[in-house]
């Protein structure tokens, strides 16, 4: 009967709120203002068509439980807020539904922050069916957040998030004060998509918690929202907290991980990481104490070191909280790996970390893998493991520990795996080394067949990308790029097309042979130069010291293809040049089957705190000059910046040369970011002798390197040919190059192959 008459009241209460609520139409910032200083709870505030552009909103109504205020768009998509706007919650109980932010940023302030100027923080508040495309700030080391979560209670769902590009979290939850700890907050059913990689730390999609902050439950739930491409660094989630879950997540294509930087007992369950081959894709990194790894499904993840499947990391003995606290009391169970790089344990391993991984129960993982040499790596001691109960059809000449059974399985699809026909008869010696080694787990339920996440389960977290993620209002809106074609007799003629660009995409074709520049050229769009001729073309600039000729600005690309260019009379520093904005847009150059008679300048010229995703170089010849070609060497200062993310020289002469080949430059100790990739192949040096004892290639802090198959005749005799110099872990791939007459190649414990 009391049961009864509580329901009845309720249910009498939401009529009487239901009637006495409000609908505000509100059509600018000052209205909407008005409306929440006067919103009762049940109101609604319905945004109309109007002036969104350049505001600052704050929100601070109190509704209830019952009966939110809702703050709604009147119909999505048709309400943007743009220029520098942002907004700011601090009520209790409110919804924003279908909110817009586009053709603008919030400077360094967080686009939406769950607590208002005067602090006061957000409680049981939902941001749903919103999107934030292509929100940011111009320059890329301006650091902000897209989303910053604070108070209690709070959710963000159904949202879109997709282009940031400077620095900067995408989602921050903030556990600065009692308020905001043990927060409960809910991330899900969002779509995030599309960071490239920032060539800078601060490039994460979800960060929970800070180093300074790692002592501290957050007890925030990541569920069922969907990566797709996030490739910004090392770090797609990164928890520097306790008590978090990251469950039914689906991750695409993206070259990072989700990374236990700090914090105890949190679990990774229900995931499925699909890397699909792609270079950097990573799974589960693990630091700390209590950390779960459980159902999880990961497919062709091809990350290396801190971006491995599964990576477990040494810690460092006696560390403070916001170092590397050792691993301890992890479970790793019933997860299914297929065609995965190699699992890393004890990576990191160095004198500082030296600490590996303790009561760590591997158990009852599925590892199929048709192509590996290796199933794991170990960097130190492994004996703080319990193996028991995995199955593998691995038949290398690796020795397996005990508890990993070589078996055989048989595939049904490419990206499926039917479990072997078998299963574990005895499933308690593992079952007790899990309630013994991690004494938390004593209540966890383990099938006894590998790989227990359903063939239905996984199919529903692979379409989280299609459905049930995201604002489902939200279409981006496709380009279709105009190419445009012309032609350029002379350098005057040349400079005003360059500068009239409209066009996206513009191919100039040079039908002339002497070409000089009135002024430097700034690109602003994608430009390929090319022609028909087979004449040397002659370019020079009419500005004495010149600091470039053709300068990239940010976003755009420069093309050179099948020219003879002779550089010898023009006077400028460097041919071609990045922006010096700093801006956060990537840019691109390539040249192919060009020759090239340099002078005395750098070719290519990488500004400070500029960054390109990629240079290509294939089939051209350099020859004479003494200057460098590629002077990539400006970033000085320790944070570990870098100008390229991807360099290739494939299938070039350089020869008759007085100067330097390449000179990159990432320094700092930094290791969240992946890049630069360095790949030096099937190229031929002669003749080339630098000056100052400099090398002719010098790599400083490039992660990845490949000089294959290289040949260098006469080049540097009794000095250095190729220097590697590295402060952070890196790798180096060294094979069949040959020396002939010519220097040394110094290099560091970071090469892993040679021949």
């Amino acid at each position: 009967m009391k049961k009864i008459c509580i329901l009845l009241f309720g249910i009498l209460l939401f009529f009487v709120t239901g009637l006495s609520a409000k609908i505000w139409k509100v059509y600018n910032v000052k209205e909407l203002r008005q409306a929440d200083q006067a919103a009762q709870p049940g109101d609604l505030i319905l945004l109309q068509a109007g002036d969104w552009k350049n505001i600052n909103i704050q929100l601070t109504a109190k509704g209830t439980e019952q009966a939110p205020i809702i703050y709604k768009v009147s119909v999505p998509g048709e309400v943007q807020i743009t220029g520098q706007s942002s907004l700011s919650i601090g009520g209790e109980w409110l919804v924003i539904d279908g909110w817009f932010f586009t053709n603008g940023n919030a400077g360094n302030k967080s686009v939406i922050n769950f607590r208002t100027k005067s602090t006061q923080l957000a409680n049981h508040c939902r941001v749903t069916n919103c999107v934030i495309d292509s929100y940011t700030t111009p320059k890329r080391l301006v650091e902000n957040y897209w989303v910053e979560l604070q108070g209690k209670q709070n959710r963000l769902d159904h949202c879109t998030f997709l282009n940031k590009q400077n620095m900067g979290v995408v989602i921050a939850v903030v556990l600065e004060n009692e308020q905001s700890r043990n927060n409960f907050h809910s991330i899900d059913h969002n779509n995030f998509g599309y960071r490239i990689p920032l060539a800078s730390n601060t490039g994460e999609i979800i960060r929970v918690g800070v180093s300074e902050q790692c002592e501290f439950n957050s007890n925030t739930l990541i569920a069922n929202n969907a990566f797709t491409n996030c490739d910004g660094e090392a770090e797609i989630i990164s928890i520097k907290s306790g008590a978090n879950i990251i469950r039914g997540n689906l991750f695409t294509s993206c070259q990072g991980a989700v990374v236990l930087r700090h914090g105890n007992n949190n679990k990774v369950i229900e995931n499925v990481f699909l890397g699909n081959n792609k270079a950097g894709t990573g799974g589960v990194r693990i630091i700390n104490e209590g950390n779960w790894i459980v159902n999880n499904y990961f497919y062709q993840c091809r990350g290396e070191g801190f971006r491995a499947p599964l990576c477990m990391m040494n810690g460092v003995p006696n560390s403070p909280a916001i170092r590397y606290l050792p691993v301890t009391n992890a479970l790793v169970a019933n997860n299914t790996f297929i065609d995965c790089a190699p699992m890393s344990f004890g990576e990191g391993s160095d004198k500082e970390r030296s600490q590996a991984p303790s009561k760590v129960v591997v158990v009852n993982n599925l590892f199929a893998n048709k192509k590996d040499s290796l199933l794991f790596r170990a960097y130190d001691k492994i004996d703080g493991f319990v193996f028991a109960g995995n199955q593998t059809n691995y038949s290398g000449k690796q020795l397996l520990p005990k508890g990993i059974i070589s078996t055989s399985f048989r595939f049904t699809a490419s990206d499926s795996i039917a479990f072997p026909a078998h299963s574990l008869v005895n499933p308690k010696p593992w079952q007790d080394s899990i309630i013994q080694n991690a004494p938390d787990a004593s209540n966890l339920t383990i099938q006894a067949n590998p790989g227990i996440l359903s063939i239905k389960r996984l199919q529903e977290i692979k379409s989280l990308a299609n459905t049930g993620t995201g604002a489902k209002w939200f279409k981006p809106t496709p380009k279709n790029p105009i190419h445009k074609q012309v032609s350029c007799i002379n350098g005057t003629e040349l400079y005003q097309q360059i500068n009239a660009q409209t066009s996206e995409k513009l191919t100039i074709l040079l039908t002339g042979t002497n070409y000089e520049i009135p002024q430097p050229i700034q690109i602003k769009g994608n430009l390929t130069l090319t022609t028909k001729h087979t004449d040397t073309i002659r370019f020079s600039i009419a500005s004495i010291g010149a600091p470039f000729v053709f300068q990239i600005m940010a976003g755009s690309s420069l093309t050179l293809s099948n020219l003879i260019v002779n550089l010898q009379k023009s006077t400028a520093n460097a041919w071609i040049a990045t922006d010096s904005s700093g801006n956060y847009k990537h840019s691109w150059f390539r040249i192919n089957n060009c020759s090239i008679i340099q002078n005395q300048a750098s070719f290519f010229y990488a500004y400070k705190t500029s960054v390109i995703d990629s240079i290509g170089f294939s089939n051209n010849r350099f020859f004479m000059g003494s200057g460098i070609i590629l002077n990539l060497q400006q970033e000085n200062e320790r944070k570990g910046l870098y100008p390229v993310e991807h360099l290739t020289l494939t299938n070039n002469q350089f020869e008759q040369f007085a100067g330097q080949i390449l000179s990159i430059a990432r320094p700092g100790v930094d290791e969240s970011t992946l890049g630069p990739m360095v790949t030096i192949r099937n190229n031929q040096f002669k003749q080339i002798e630098t000056t100052n004892n400099l090398p002719l290639i010098h790599f400083s802090g490039a992660q990845k390197t490949y000089l294959i198959n290289n040949q260098f005749i006469r080049c540097n005799p009794d000095k250095t040919v190729v220097l590697y110099q590295d402060e952070v872990k890196a790798e180096h791939r060294m094979e069949r190059n040959i020396l002939e007459g010519s220097g040394k190649i110094i290099t560091n414990k970071y090469l892993v192959s040679t021949q």
